[in-house]
C-alpha cells in the first residue's frame, strides 16, 4: 500500500512539474508576429480565462516572455502582457514603427542615404535582415528600405538578422 502512494505521488509531482509556466530570461526571449488579423489575448494561460485583449493586426510584433504547454505569454510595444495559443502565432519577424510622425525609409543603411519613402508610427514591416544600426524592411506596397532600430520595436537589442 506504502508503495503504490509513493508512485501515486511520484507520478502527481512530476505531472505538476512539467505542467508548470516556464519563465523565459531575457536572452530566451524571443519575438514573433500575430498569425491573423484577430488574435484573443487572455488573463491565463487556458481558455476558460477571460479575454483581456483581441489584437487586430496581423503581423503585430509580441515579444514571448513564458511557455505554458501550447500557450504564450507575450509582452506587446506597450507593455500590455497577456497569454496567446502558440498556433496564433509565427516565427515570421516584422517590426512596428515607433517613432511618432513620419519615418524616413532609406534605400541604404545610412542617414545619409537617400529618403525612399516615409513610414508612420504603427506600420508594420517585414524584416528582412538587421546589422547593429538599421534594419531592412519590406513594406506592404513593395518598397524595400533601410530604418533605424532605434524607430523599431520588434527586435532585441543586439539582435543581428541575416
Amino acid at each position: 500500500m506504502r508503495a503504490i502512494i509513493l508512485s501515486l505521488t511520484l507520478i502527481l509531482l512530476s505531472y505538476s512539474a512539467s505542467a508548470s509556466v516556464i519563465e523565459l530570461t531575457p536572452e530566451q526571449t524571443r519575438f514573433v508576429a500575430m498569425r491573423a488579423d484577430k488574435v484573443n489575448a487572455r488573463s491565463g494561460p487556458n481558455i476558460r480565462y477571460p479575454i483581456e485583449w483581441i489584437y487586430q493586426q496581423q503581423n503585430y510584433p509580441v515579444e514571448i516572455i513564458a511557455e505554458y504547454e501550447h500557450w504564450r505569454k507575450i509582452r506587446d510595444y506597450d507593455g500590455t502582457i497577456t497569454w496567446v495559443r502558440k498556433n496564433l502565432l509565427t516565427n515570421a519577424r516584422y517590426a512596428l514603427v515607433t517613432e511618432p510622425g513620419e519615418n524616413n525609409v532609406y534605400d541604404k543603411d545610412s542617414l545619409n542615404s537617400t529618403v525612399i519613402a516615409r513610414a508612420e508610427n504603427g506600420v508594420i514591416a517585414k524584416i528582412k535582415r538587421c546589422n547593429q544600426a538599421f534594419c531592412l524592411l519590406e513594406f506592404e506596397n513593395d518598397i524595400d528600405g533601410w530604418m533605424p532600430r532605434t524607430s523599431l520595436y520588434g527586435i532585441k537589442r543586439g539582435e543581428i538578422i541575416k
